[in-house]
């Protein structure tokens, strides 16, 4: 028997690469049900997409690079993709808003969340506070397994660079 029942996975995912998979996986591994959520539209997403137009960024290729993660990891537990569009939940000066974006994620998921995963520490506070019957799980939060991030991935300068972090 697993740990948790129903986990929760979501980002941006610009693009999603080894290190999602990976966390992706680690979820997979702990829940009966993970739910990996895609948030796009956002104000920074459009900036990224500005200065970094390559086709893996799209909302079109993030998709499909999370069916992808999320078949491969479904053969541990059920995986469940979603998308929620957050281009109508910008705060005035048009940042992301995460207390916004929440009711959309009780709407998908309901009350039934025991884990939310991530690799980012800073996120515990907000996470307690939107989802207080879920335990945080961080994941490879040195970046030991996968030394990469987004960020890394967008300034690559060589295509075969990218290539070797990327989900395909």
């Amino acid at each position: 028997m697993k740990p948790y029942k129903i986990g929760m996975y979501g980002g941006k995912f610009l693009p999603f690469h080894k290190g999602h998979r990976y966390c992706v996986e680690n979820a997979a591994m702990e829940c009966e049900t993970v739910y990996v959520i895609l948030f796009w539209g956002g104000a920074d997403e459009e900036l990224i997409l500005e200065e970094h137009p390559e086709e893996y960024l799209s909302v079109e290729e993030r998709i499909r690079q999370m069916y992808k993660i999320c078949e491969d990891a479904g053969k541990y537990a059920k995986i469940i993709p979603a998308l929620i569009d957050i281009r109508e939940l910008r705060t005035p000066d048009g940042k992301e808003d995460w207390e916004a974006e929440t009711p959309l994620v009780r709407d998908l998921l309901g009350y039934q969340l025991d884990a939310v995963y991530s690799s980012e520490e800073s996120y515990g506070d907000y996470f307690s506070h939107a989802y207080p019957e879920a335990v945080h799980r961080l994941v490879d939060v040195k970046r030991i397994h996968y030394p990469i991030s987004g960020t890394e991935i967008r300034n690559m300068k060589e295509e075969e660079q990218r290539a070797k972090w990327i989900i395909r």
